[in-house]
């Protein structure tokens, strides 16, 4: 680990690779993906709910199973019929690091996060592995009381879960309703060049100051491979009728946090992530008089995993009902970026 020493905490190798494996066809290739899972096939008969939970830049897939077994424990829900699933996007270093098969799929540190392709073994995008998951799993000769897939990520898992909500392929299974939920993520993508100004107006965006403003993942030029060729105006339809909701911590504000993306082209969506969230939900409302996206405020919390997931926002977003009176305090406890 010497090697890794004073680097930046996600550009180190992870304390712990997933215990179960997915494999990923595609026809560009063949990999698999590690993940975690709350529970056996041979316990999962009756689940009627899949959370699909994506990790933030720490790669830290365990802690997220963490954090939503505590939030599913608090929920007023039988947790036997609710399975997490919390897949793990790996870098090059993690490979190594644990002697990984062959056949592990990696990327570049945060490159997951825009759905760029792995580096190996095959380019294989990570809206990929989500297309697989869902085929995978999302199937109600599988799990025949199956009635909901929830897409949900903190962070970096939260751009890629909105990401994905907007140019994914594989949410639309008979029978199965499906929601996206996007907590706390450094930026959104814009379909035009409007941004918001310092007082939150949106406005034409300076291209000559940051010319990359409108580039993906911020905006919709020069999307990645995955999603050409690519018609945005109707994505864009599709994803403003989707089932979305946004959950943003109202202490999440720090304009300097180290997780927070200052590019340029992040910047000019507003100075911290709370005010990123506010903006964009305004923007996507102003274009869509009948939007049902939904943006829920977490109250006493900021860039924290745990205490989002575990609130009474989060858990609501979740699983669709409501957090214990009698459960503890949100941990803190697990998944921090």
């Amino acid at each position: 680990m010497t090697l890794f020493f004073g680097k930046p905490r996600n550009e180190r190798p992870v304390s712990a690779v997933g215990n179960a494996w997915l494999r990923v066809t595609t026809p560009r290739g063949t990999g698999t993906v590690p993940f975690y899972r709350s529970m056996e096939e041979r316990d999962a008969a009756d689940i009627s709910r899949i959370v699909i939970l994506l990790h933030g830049r720490l790669r830290d897939a365990d802690a997220y199973l963490l954090s939503a077994q505590n939030a599913l424990a608090a929920a007023l829900t039988d947790p036997a019929r609710t399975l997490l699933l919390v897949p793990q996007f790996l870098a090059t270093a993690d490979i190594e690091a644990h002697g990984l098969p062959a056949d592990a799929l990696h990327w570049e540190w945060t490159s997951w996060m825009g759905g760029d392709d792995a580096l190996g073994p095959a380019p294989i995008s990570s809206f990929d592995v989500l297309d697989a998951f869902i085929e995978q799993f999302a199937d109600r000769s599988r799990y025949p009381a199956l009635r909901d897939v929830v897409v949900a990520g903190h962070s970096g898992g939260a751009q890629v879960a909105h990401r994905y909500a907007i140019v994914g392929r594989g949410c639309s299974v008979a029978g199965v309703h499906c929601r996206y939920v996007i907590a706390n993520p450094s930026s959104y993508v814009y379909f035009d060049s409007m941004r918001p100004d310092a007082e939150g107006v949106l406005r034409p965006a300076n291209t000559d100051a940051c010319s990359g403003v409108d580039d993906w993942k911020y905006g919709v030029l020069h999307a990645p491979r995955y999603v050409q060729p690519a018609q945005f105006d109707t994505l864009e339809q599709r994803y403003a009728a989707a089932d979305v909701i946004y959950l943003l911590g109202q202490e999440d504000c720090d304009p300097r946090h180290e997780a927070l993306d200052l590019s340029c082209s992040a910047a000019a969506q507003g100075p911290h992530r709370l005010a990123r969230g506010r903006s964009y939900f305004a923007y996507i409302k102003s274009r869509h008089e009948a939007l049902a996206h939904q943006c829920w405020e977490v109250p006493g919390v900021g860039h924290n995993g745990a205490a989002m997931l575990g609130s009474h926002e989060g858990v609501r977003a979740l699983f669709g009902v409501k957090r214990s009176a009698q459960a503890p305090n949100a941990s803190t406890a697990g998944a921090t970026d």
